[in-house]
């Protein structure tokens, strides 16, 4: 039986700002353990181009960072999501 502590999963973090859309998208790696607590955050340069997140995860307030966001969208089938 594994561990609480052996589980990770890689999530993608998108931020964008729907109000302005021009703005630059900021795109976040982060690390969760089973509990869906944070280990570790980095933000990333550009997007992605190959398919290696667990989820995908979307704010479109306008928000800097992830610890500014109240909430987030998940997307099901995304196109950096690896595939089942």
């Amino acid at each position: 039986m594994k561990s609480d502590k052996a589980i990770k999963r890689t999530v993608l973090v998108i931020l964008k700002n729907r109000f302005n859309p021009g703005e630059k998208v900021r795109f976040v790696e982060i690390q969760c353990d089973a509990k869906g607590s944070i280990l570790e955050e980095k933000l990333l340069r550009s997007e992605p181009f190959e398919a290696r997140f667990d989820e995908v995860w979307q704010n479109d307030e306008g928000k800097q960072s992830v610890g500014h966001c109240n909430r987030f969208k998940r997307f099901y089938r995304h196109a950096l999501e690896k595939k089942a």
